[in-house]
C-alpha cells in the first residue's frame, strides 16, 4: 500500500506535465487548427522580447551580486553590528515577498506621484527597464546577501587566524582567503538569479510599461488571455522553456546555493578591521536596513488615505480567506506529495539501487525544470475545449501550485527522512512497522521539518500571479491579483491596504519559519 501511494504521487505529478506538454503541442486546441505558430520565430518583434529577457535577467543578476557582496562583508566582518539577526529575516521575507506588494510600494513611493519622486529629474520613469530593474534587485539581492553571509561564514577560521598571523592587509586577505572560498559561489548565484529574473512574471507584467519592456512570460500571457492567439501563445512557451531547461540544467551541474542561513557568528573567529571599515560597514548597513524598508513603510500613509466609511471590507476580505485557503491546501497537499514520492526513492536508497533513486528524485523534482506559466499554458490549452475552466479553474490553480512548490518540501523532508532510515529502517522491518503504524513512529522525528517546510511553500503558494493569471477569475479573487486590479485602476489606497494585508500576513509566517529553522538545525 505503501508503495503504491508513492508511486501513485509520482503518477500524478508526472501526469500534470504531460498533459501540459500534449497541450503544448497543439492537442488541446483544436479549434486553433493547429500547434505552435513556428513562422513567429521570423518576426522582429518576437527577438526584441527575446533580447529584452536575456538582458534584463541578466543586468539583474549581475547588479544583484554585485551589490550584495559589501553587504555581506559588512556583516561578516562587523559582528558587532545591531539586529543581524531581524537583518536576515528582513532579507528572507524581501525574497519571498509576494511581487505585486512590493510593486505597490514601488509604486506609491517612486511612481508619477510618489513620495521621493520629485527627488529624482524630470525625465524619470519607474515604468519600463528602471523600474524593471530595482523590483528585481530589491527581491533578489537580499537573497544574494544571505548566500555570500553564509559562504563566508564557511571560511575555515583556522585560514583566518593564519591571515592574522601573517599580517595580512585587507586586499590580501580578500585575495588570498575570500575570494577562493566565494569564487564558485558568485557563478551559481548569478545563473540563478538570472533564471528567476528571466521568468520573471508579475514585475514585469506590472513595470514593464509597454511592448518595448516585455519579456517572454508577459509576451505568452498576453497572447493567450488578451489576444487568445493560441499558436503564437504555443510558440512563446516552447521557446520560454528550452531557453529555462538549458539554464536550468547549467545551474545545477554547477551545485546548489543555501539561502537558508543562519548568523553563526558566535561560533567562528572574525578578523579585526579598523575602526574606519566598521564605520563604513555601519553606515552601508544603515542605508541597506532604509531601502529595503522605504517601500513597505511607504504603504502606511496610501493605507491612511483609504475612504474608511465607503470601504467595503468584503471586497478584501473574500480574497485574503481566498489567498489563505489557496495557499494552505496547495502547501497541505505539496506536502503529502513530497512526503509521498520520497516513499520509493527511500526504499531505492536503503536498497542501495542509486540509479532507480535518482530516476525518483528526478521525477519527484522535475516541476523545476518548467516554468510556472509554461506548465499553467500548457494544461490550459489542453483542458479549454474539455472542462469548463470558468467554474472549475480554481482546482487547477491549487494543482499547478502544489505541483510547482513540491520541490522547494522535498529538499527539505529528504535529508530528514534519509537520516531516519539510515539509523531506524531495520529495527521498523523487524517490528514489521508499515504503512500507518510506520508513519506515527516517523512523525515525532519529522515533525519540526514539516512545519519548517509548509511556512516556507505556503508563501510560494500565497504569492502565486503567474497560474492564477491563466486560470483564475472574478470569481475566486485571491489578494496578489487584487492588488493587481487596484493599481491598474489606479486605486493605489486600497492597493496599498491589500498589500498591507497581505505583508503582515508573510511577516507572521517568516517570523514563524524562522524560529522553525532555528529549532530544526539546534
Amino acid at each position: 500500500m505503501t508503495e503504491f501511494f508513492g508511486k501513485f504521487s509520482l503518477l500524478f505529478l508526472t501526469s500534470l506535465t504531460v498533459f501540459a506538454f500534449y497541450g503544448l503541442m497543439g492537442y488541446g486546441a483544436s479549434h486553433s487548427g493547429s500547434g505552435a505558430d513556428w513562422s513567429l520565430l521570423h518576426d522582429s518583434y518576437f527577438w526584441s522580447i527575446l533580447s529584452f529577457s536575456l538582458k534584463q535577467a541578466g543586468l539583474s543578476a549581475l547588479l544583484s551580486v554585485v551589490l550584495a557582496w559589501p553587504i555581506a562583508r559588512a556583516l561578516y566582518y562587523s559582528n558587532w553590528l545591531p539586529f543581524r539577526s531581524s537583518f536576515l529575516s528582513l532579507c528572507l521575507l524581501c525574497f519571498v515577498l509576494p511581487t505585486l506588494v512590493l510593486i505597490t510600494g514601488l509604486v506609491v513611493l517612486l511612481g508619477r506621484s510618489g513620495f521621493v519622486t520629485y527627488l529624482l529629474s524630470d525625465d524619470w520613469n519607474l515604468y519600463g527597464l528602471h523600474g524593471i530593474l530595482i523590483a528585481h534587485i530589491y527581491l533578489n539581492m537580499p537573497f544574494a546577501i544571505r548566500v555570500l553571509f553564509q559562504q563566508m561564514t564557511n571560511i575555515p577560521g583556522t585560514s583566518l587566524k593564519l591571515a592574522t598571523q601573517l599580517k595580512l592587509s585587507g586586499w590580501q586577505r580578500l585575495r588570498w582567503v575570500e575570494w577562493p572560498a566565494l569564487k564558485g559561489s558568485f557563478l551559481r548565484l548569478f545563473s540563478f538569479i538570472a533564471v528567476l529574473c528571466f521568468n520573471s512574471f508579475a514585475v514585469v507584467l506590472a513595470l514593464g510599461g509597454g511592448p518595448q519592456a516585455t519579456t517572454l512570460e508577459v509576451a505568452v500571457y498576453q497572447a493567450l488571455k488578451y489576444d487568445f492567439n493560441i499558436p503564437e501563445a504555443l510558440a512563446l512557451a516552447w521557446v520560454q522553456f528550452s531557453i529555462t531547461g538549458i539554464l536550468y540544467i547549467m545551474v545545477s551541474r554547477w551545485g546548489s546555493v543555501n539561502w537558508l542561513s543562519a548568523d553563526t557568528s558566535a561560533r567562528r573567529f572574525t578578523p579585526q578591521v579598523s575602526a574606519l571599515t566598521n564605520v563604513c560597514h555601519a553606515l552601508l548597513y544603515a542605508v541597506v536596513w532604509i531601502v529595503l524598508l522605504l517601500p513597505l513603510l511607504s504603504l502606511i500613509p496610501s493605507i491612511l488615505e483609504v475612504n474608511w466609511q465607503k470601504f467595503e471590507w468584503l471586497s478584501i476580505l473574500k480574497p485574503t480567506l481566498m489567498t489563505l485557503l489557496i495557499g494552505a491546501v496547495s502547501a497541505s497537499l505539496a506536502l503529502v506529495i513530497s512526503y509521498a514520492t520520497l516513499l520509493p526513492l527511500r526504499q531505492a536508497a536503503i536498497e542501495k539501487k542509486r540509479y532507480l533513486q535518482l530516476v525518483y528524485e528526478w521525477l519527484a523534482m522535475h516541476t523545476l525544470l518548467a516554468p510556472a506559466m509554461v506548465l499553467s499554458v500548457g494544461l490550459y490549452v489542453y483542458l479549454l475545449t474539455r472542462v469548463d475552466l470558468d467554474n472549475w479553474g480554481i482546482i487547477f490553480v491549487v494543482l499547478l501550485n502544489a505541483a510547482v512548490i513540491v520541490p522547494f518540501s522535498s529538499q527539505h523532508l529528504r535529508p530528514r527522512l534519509l537520516q531516519f532510515d539510515q539509523q531506524y529502517s531495520r529495527l521498523a522491518d523487524s517490528l514489521k512497522l508499515t504503512g500507518w503504524s510506520r508513519f506515527k513512529v516517523e512523525w515525532p522525528w519529522m515533525k519540526s521539518t514539516v512545519m519548517f517546510s509548509f511556512s516556507l511553500v505556503l508563501l510560494f503558494a500565497m504569492g502565486d500571479v503567474a497560474i492564477f493569471a491563466i486560470f483564475g477569475n472574478d470569481k475566486w479573487l485571491t489578494l496578489p491579483w487584487l492588488i493587481y486590479s487596484y493599481a491598474g485602476s489606479y486605486r493605489l489606497a486600497e492597493a496599498a491596504l491589500a498589500s498591507g494585508v497581505l505583508l503582515l500576513m508573510c511577516a507572521f509566517i517568516v517570523l514563524y519559519f524562522e524560529r522553525s529553522r532555528h529549532h530544526v538545525e539546534g
